[in-house]
């Protein structure tokens, strides 16, 4: 398989719905809690590309562009944008949807790195 194959096979989608438990006291998505569900969609990327243990070592410029509602539903979109040798990095998008209209918007997107590891938690090739 190619690797523009491995990439678009790799793409991975997750949907969840906004409760109130997971908001703060402006009845808006946590920052911390869409950072997390984002890394892990980005490990789910990573692992589904590589096929090796992953590891996140480190997150970039995460850009909060609109915020997300209580009882919404969010769709996150991981894609892997650059293959390293022993690296990749994945851009993570949270889409926000109103439950009851037709409504969708980008409100969130970020980048990780994530590096591949063998049992003694060292770097090892992607290609192997």
């Amino acid at each position: 398989m190619d690797l523009a194959q491995r990439i678009a096979d790799s793409e991975t989608r997750v949907f969840k719905v906004v409760f109130p438990n997971t908001t703060n006291h402006y009845d808006t998505l946590f920052g911390g809690m869409a950072m997390y569900l984002m890394d892990e969609v980005a490990f789910m990327a990573a692992t589904r590309f590589s096929r090796k243990k992953m590891v996140t070592v480190s997150s970039k410029q995460i850009d909060f562009n609109h915020p997300i509602p209580a009882d919404t539903i969010i769709e996150l979109v991981g894609r892997v944008t650059r293959v390293g040798k022993t690296s990749l990095e994945v851009e993570v998008e949270i889409f926000v949807e109103e439950m009851y209209s037709d409504s969708r918007h980008l409100a969130i997107k970020g980048g990780f790195t994530l590096v591949a590891i063998d049992e003694n938690k060292k770097p090892v090739k992607i290609g192997d």
